[in-house]
Parts: structure tokens; sequence; C-alpha cells
């Protein structure tokens, strides 16, 4: 935290993530006097639990992939087995090697950085602490975090994206909840490390949200074995009280798909991620 707070800066910007820090260290510059709050790491949810640590995830299961499809490059390769631990080793280090940078950037740059848990008092003004911020321009920055689905308790068998990306096994087999971006990364990795994998998607295609020749490009078969994954397309899942099933007595609930499921799905409930976090 800078020791001498100025009367006033240009730009308060509340939350470091990728929308905070390029604001603010634009604003410097541009030579403005700027004020940068995080109440959390520098990075905020892309670079901490979101797009980084995600993609060196597709990494690993990329070289994953590649080793077992070594013999069409004339290359007689195998996977052994997938070490989840040193897998997050890989992707902690990532991230941890673009955090350095990330800081170091921001320390270079005319920028007061302030870690903190920052409230915004009125237009112009944003308390942290026993300290008064107050600049002509106050820029919310706050960022985005996993959504669950209503009555689902997050725990045990059922994760959201954040646990997904500290797993330290394989599990046997998966359901995603949700086909957007984030839900297809996900069933993409655990696919390549060997699971066994099912998307449920209640809009009748992969990644609704983007062009449609994206999600046919999804659908179609691939000549990799470790990338093709089940797909239950139109359909919604809901979760329902059952004291009963083996999952109750870590989550008091019972991740269990409604009627309009295939058996598939209905018979087979591993582990489900809610994979509806915004803004990655």
């Amino acid at each position: 935290m800078a020791a001498d707070v100025p009367d006033g800066y240009d730009v308060l910007v509340l939350g470091g993530g990728s929308g905070g820090y390029a604001c603010a260290l634009r604003s410097a510059q541009l030579g403005l006097r700027v004020a940068l709050i995080e109440r959390d790491k520098l990075g905020g949810t892309c670079l901490h639990r979101g797009c980084i640590p995600t993609k060196a995830l597709l990494h690993a299961a990329e070289v994953a992939d590649t080793a077992r499809d070594g013999a069409r490059f004339g290359v007689n390769s195998s996977v052994a087995s997938i070490d989840m631990p040193a897998v997050l080793r890989y992707q902690q280090g990532v991230v941890s090697r673009l955090h350095k940078g990330l800081q170091g950037l921001v320390s270079a740059a005319t920028i007061d950085y302030f870690p903190g848990v920052g409230e915004v008092t009125s237009p112009t003004t944003i308390r942290l602490g026993d300290t008064t911020l107050t600049g002509r321009n106050l820029v919310l920055a706050t960022g985005s975090r996993a959504r669950s689905l209503p009555g689902l308790e997050i725990g045990g068998r059922v994760l959201t994206s954040d646990e997904a990306l500290t797993l330290d096994v394989v599990p046997g087999s998966v359901i995603v909840l949700g086909g957007g971006v984030i839900g297809v990364e996900f069933a993409s990795v655990f696919r390549s490390f060997g699971a066994s994998v099912t998307i449920v998607e209640a809009l009748p295609r992969l990644v609704p949200a983007e062009e449609e020749s994206i999600s046919k490009a999804l659908g179609a078969p691939s000549a990799s074995a470790g990338s093709s994954a089940a797909r239950v397309l139109g359909s919604r899942a809901s979760p329902r009280t059952s004291p009963g099933s083996p999952s109750a007595s870590r989550t008091g609930r019972r991740c269990r798909p409604s009627s309009s499921l295939s058996p598939l799905v209905a018979d087979r409930c591993p582990r489900a991620w809610a994979s509806s976090r915004p803004g990655w």
C-alpha cells in the first residue's frame, strides 16, 4: 500500500482482474493518477481461477492426446497414466510466473496499488479500512464468481469450476452441467485424461453463444481417441433431495437429472460441474 495517499486520483479502479488492471495500466500510460484496489490476488478470476489455469490443463491434455496418437507421426508412444499432482504443479507454475510478471508491471507503472476490500461510499469515493480514497472517475471491475443451481449444495462429488481446477485425481466418469465454453473445456480436459464424460446442455447445441459452425466442429468425430464425449442436448438437470443416496452424507443432496434426460445420465451421476461463470 502506498505510504502517502494523494488528496485525489483521476481514476479509482475497484478490482484487479483482467479488466481492472488493464484499465489502470492504460490510464497510467495516459498520464493519469491511478489507484487500483483488489481484495484477493492481482490478476483476478482470469489469471487464478479461469482462463490461465484452464489453458494450462488444456495444454497438458493436448500433450496426452499427442502421445496417445504418436504412431500417426511415426513415434510409438503411449500414455501410461496421468499424474494429476504433477499436472497441478505445472498449472500453478504457469499461474505464478504470470502473476509475478503482472505484479512487476503494475509496480513499475505510476499506479498506487491497495490490497484489501474496497467499499464504494459515493460516486467519487471508496473506503478501504480506515482510509478513504477519492477520485474524479470510479471504475467498477469486480469480476465474477462460480454460480451453482438453486437448491444445489457444492461439495463432495458436486463441484464448480473453482474446485475442478484443483482436482488432484482423474475421476472415472464426469457429468458436466452446461455445454458452454467453460463446460466444453473441462469436458475436453478430463476426456483427454481418460475419464468418461457426459455433457448436459439445455440448448440444442454445444457452445450456443458462439457461431453455429463452431458447434458443428465440436460435434464432429475426431481422430483422437481421447477427445470424444457423450452429449445430452436440449435437456436440463435439477437437484433433488435423496437422503439415502451415496452422496447425501457429504452434500445433503444428490445430483439427479430431470426425467427428460437419457438413462445414460440418469443412471450415472459421478461428478457434476456447475460451469456458469460469466466473463472468461
